[in-house]
């Protein structure tokens, strides 16, 4: 699209939000951070929908355009021009005529560059914010003067709240907690942190017949605690998407228990973020190739060596839009990944980077095999898969690694 039609496209698409809240009045749940959106906003979503109309999507809808899809109600599969003035269309007729509009709006506010949390606080601020996880060297730190930056603007989000608004915060986050004085909402906090508003506690990768089968653990608030069981599912940011969203609920006055109801029967992950597949030659795939950063991927590979299996592989791809700590981070990384894997295959060359990290804590050459893309790593991977292993998949988007998923994933019978 041409930048005039673009920038003509964003002022309408934004105006008609504004004018669309300001009709509907719904109340706004706003979720940022460089780790943890998509499913703190799924968590949340799958503890308020069983007693309240909900929007949301499960894409990440988080952008100048994506945004306001979402409050007109417009998403879906984007398609050509008719598709906006599709949507410009409806919007404009619900400003004139009355919809079943939802009580709740649950919005991903992302943000890749400076200024990005302004404008999209200018279509909609939240009426609850929540900050899921920035870390020390957070995604797209690259297009920012450095890491206190990024956390700047993400914190602009709470800091835009009022004072009878809530502030829902990774209680475990250093970079996260440090926004704390800067949001006049009342504050809740979510972590394993004792100080914890919500605290997780006894987390578990869950098996069965030595087969993985999902996380357990409980949440404790106020001297109650509650057992919650995920299957399917696995990492610690599961525990993380769920607490985020008991504060939330908490806060429309649920109870733990009805909190547990809904996150064990109704949430269900994005794709491709960390979903436990089933893949050939009777192995598992950890599939989380829809994006990374420093922090996910860390927590990704804690989550692979926490689960039972013969031998543990990771085929871990290019961080991007990280900048000058592009090699420091990609090293780190292959520091973790080289204390515990079996194998691990790099996808390229920043990747090449990871490759070095787990040699220089002692992994054997042998077991490292680095590859420029994801073309040329399918067939190895392939034949090297055995019975019994658990195979993480990870990288940045545009590296492609679901291609690869679907390679190793068993076809459904």
């Amino acid at each position: 699209m041409k930048e005039y039609l673009l920038k003509i496209l964003r002022w309408v698409l934004k105006e008609l939000s504004v004018l669309t809240i300001k009709k509907y009045r719904p109340t706004i749940i706003g979720v940022t951070g460089s780790v943890g959106k998509t499913s703190a906003k799924l968590a949340v979503a799958a503890v308020l929908e069983s007693s309240r109309a909900v929007r949301f999507t499960r894409e990440n809808f988080n952008n100048e355009l994506g945004l306001p899809l979402v409050i007109l109600g417009s998403y879906g599969k984007i398609e050509g021009k008719t598709f906006w003035l599709k949507v410009i269309i409806s919007a404009i007729k619900n400003l004139f005529k009355k919809v079943d509009y939802p009580e709740i709006l649950i919005l991903e506010y992302g943000v890749d560059r400076p200024g990005d949390m302004k404008y999209l606080l200018s279509i909609a601020k939240p009426n609850i914010g929540i900050i899921t996880a920035i870390g020390e060297t957070p995604a797209h730190v690259e297009f920012f003067d450095g890491p206190e930056a990024v956390a700047r603007e993400k914190g602009r989000l709470v800091e835009s709240l009022l004072s009878m608004g809530r502030a829902v915060l990774n209680g475990d986050d250093a970079v996260v907690m440090g926004l704390k004085e800067r949001t006049r909402a009342r504050l809740m906090t979510f972590g394993f942190e004792k100080s914890s508003s919500v605290r997780i506690s006894n987390f578990e990768s869950k098996e069965q017949a030595g087969v993985p089968t999902g996380v357990s653990f409980k949440l404790e608030y106020g001297g109650s605690f509650v057992p919650i069981k995920l299957n399917g599912i696995f990492g610690r940011h599961q525990a993380y998407a769920s607490a985020a969203a008991a504060c939330v609920g908490l806060s429309f006055g649920m109870n733990l228990h009805d909190i547990a109801e809904g996150l064990t029967k109704n949430y269900k992950p994005a794709e491709h973020r960390l979903n436990l597949l089933s893949g050939i030659n009777d192995s598992i795939i950890l599939d989380d190739s829809y994006n990374a950063s420093p922090l996910s991927m860390k927590m990704a590979l804690e989550s692979l060596n926490s689960i039972p299996g013969k031998r543990k592989i990771a085929v871990l791809a290019d961080m991007l839009e990280i900048g000058k700590f592009a090699m420091e981070e990609h090293e780190k990384i292959g520091a973790i990944g080289g204390n515990f894997l079996d194998a691990l295959f790099t996808v390229g060359s920043r990747a090449k980077f990871i490759a070095e990290g787990a040699k220089n804590v002692g992994m054997s050459k042998k077991a490292i095999f680095s590859f420029d893309d994801v073309d040329a790593v399918v067939s190895e991977v392939k034949k090297s898969i055995k019975k019994g292993d658990v195979i993480l998949v990870k990288g940045s988007h545009s590296m492609n690694l679901e291609k690869l998923v679907g390679e190793i994933t068993k076809p459904l019978s």
